[in-house]
């Protein structure tokens, strides 16, 4: 099967690791991909938001399927672009209409959705103007949670310690801090506890859960410092117990899936279940259309199943007909990034690795090739994932094969995981 894989981060050469070595993936062309998915397939100079130029590229070379990794073209609406196309309607689609992909597009509609479903998550109010913000601010306790309503591009998300500051930080996302995203804000309770994520796939009847992973946020080692994409991940997630999973699956995943078939929205591909362990409960922090970054780069390489062949059943509604395998072992990723991020930061330095380490993998994010060099192209560069027996050892394993990789002002936390130690 022809297959074309849109994006070009951290979780695309996830994916495109992973589909290289599937035997029912004949051609991988990933758009518009970076210097590491070029090792697994062809790149193609593609935007992903260019739907006119991925109909003409999946016609002129017949492919067979496209799997979508970022959540703006499903936010935009390809899948529903496919499905009304009649010279693309037969070609499956891996992730959700615009409809679906609102769970992510729209903070407050996903809210309203768990609300209609019973999904436990924390108490909010969706503002456009400050003076009801700061009403609703008023009921709170610190910490203080705003969200843009919109995609942010993963920087939408304050959280302030004062009520003065959360009031002022109000009125500057509503006048466009974040562009049209933060028009209309949520503003939530705080929930104290410990974070996890969880990702299904499903066929909008079926679902299959995939293995859990810990993502880490800050930039800074303890947990300190501004948000990021994500500095590194692990899976599993040790205080994730049966008793946990349980909650999880019937309190969240079934509701959702449940939810969406109830409403007739129609949804074949990923959620993304971003939780938090609060008491032993689990509350829906936010859902994504689409896997998550750096999570794939641990969640994939645990993962036994071909991904052709968990996506044609999807697809044809099947999913129900075949079973999650997993190897045991704890997956580790650590994100080099470039100085300054997740402010600004330099591109075009030259990567220089010199040995690769047996048992690790060396994942590019924000890359590029340049006439035989890789250089920077990105604030997150590199995910080098290695296994281990723990999450200890799992963690020091992709420190030390880290060591091996040169650019200007590489950073990296080394603390990943250890809180889970």
């Amino acid at each position: 099967m022809k297959i074309l894989l849109l994006g070009g981060g951290g979780r695309e050469h996830a994916f495109a690791w992973k589909l290289a070595q599937d035997p029912g993936c004949s051609q991988l062309f990933i758009a518009p991909g970076n210097a590491g998915t070029a090792e697994c397939g062809t790149n193609v100079a593609l935007s992903a938001t260019d739907f006119q130029g991925i109909k003409n590229f999946v016609l002129t070379n017949a492919v067979q399927m496209l799997i979508v990794g970022p959540e703006e073209p499903l936010v935009r609406g390809i899948v529903d672009f496919f499905q009304d196309d009649p010279a693309l309607t037969g070609i499956p689609v891996i992730g959700p209409t615009a409809a679906g992909a609102q769970l992510e597009g729209s903070k407050a509609f996903a809210k309203k959705f768990m609300a209609r479903h019973g999904i436990p998550t924390a108490r909010y109010a969706e503002v456009t103007t400050q003076e009801k913000g700061a009403e609703f601010l008023k009921t709170l306790k610190p910490p203080y949670v705003l969200k843009a309503d919109g995609l942010a591009a993963g920087k939408g998300v304050l959280i302030l310690d004062h009520l003065d500051e959360a009031i002022a930080a109000l009125e500057t996302m509503l006048a466009g801090q974040f562009g049209e995203a933060s028009r209309r804000v949520v503003i939530e309770e705080f929930l104290s506890g410990i974070e996890f994520s969880v990702f299904v796939l499903t066929d909008g009847k079926n679902y299959r859960i995939l293995p859990e992973a810990k993502d880490y946020k800050r930039i800074g080692e303890g947990d300190t410092g501004l948000n990021t994409g994500g500095m590194g991940a692990v899976s599993p997630v040790p205080f994730v117990t049966p008793e946990l999973w349980q909650k999880v699956e019937d309190r969240i995943i079934r509701p959702t899936v449940a939810g969406l078939s109830a409403e007739n929205i129609e949804y074949k591909g990923f959620i993304f279940f971003g939780l938090i362990n609060v008491g032993g409960d689990p509350y829906v922090i936010e859902y994504n259309c689409r896997m998550g970054d750096p999570e794939t780069e641990v969640v994939f390489p645990r993962l036994k199943n071909h991904l052709s062949e968990l996506f044609i059943k999807m697809a044809s509604g099947l999913l129900d007909t075949v079973q999650i395998e997993t190897i045991p072992e704890t997956a580790a990723v650590v994100m080099l990034v470039a100085a300054g991020y997740p402010g600004d930061y330099r591109k075009g330095d030259e990567i220089r690795i010199d040995r690769r380490r047996e048992g690790s993998l060396y994942l590019h994010a924000g890359t590029r090739p340049d006439g035989g060099k890789v250089l920077t192209n990105g604030g997150r560069v590199m995910a080098i994932t290695s296994y281990g027996l723990s999450v200890a050892e799992a963690v020091a394993r992709s420190v030390e094969a880290a060591a091996d990789v040169h650019f200007e002002g590489k950073y990296l936390r080394r603390d990943i995981g250890q809180d889970l130690f």
